[in-house]
């Protein structure tokens, strides 16, 4: 894992079409900004775990 320091308003350019930026940071808080093209997915870990578990529940069990 890549760890990095920031500063409200600094950014990070993940390849050449993303960038994740502090938008500002409050208490033990932080709020991001990412700009990323429309086919990538982008969502908090607990919803993308929802998303995952509910594939695999409606996947076709074999018997």
């Amino acid at each position: 894992m890549l760890v990095l320091s920031r500063k409200q308003d600094e950014k990070i350019i993940i390849g050449d079409s993303i960038t994740l930026m502090v938008v500002a940071i409050q208490g033990d808080k932080v709020r991001l900004g990412i700009e990323a093209p429309k086919d990538v997915s982008i969502h908090r870990e607990e919803v993308y775990q929802a998303i995952q578990r509910e594939r695999h529940d409606h996947e076709p069990q074999d018997s």
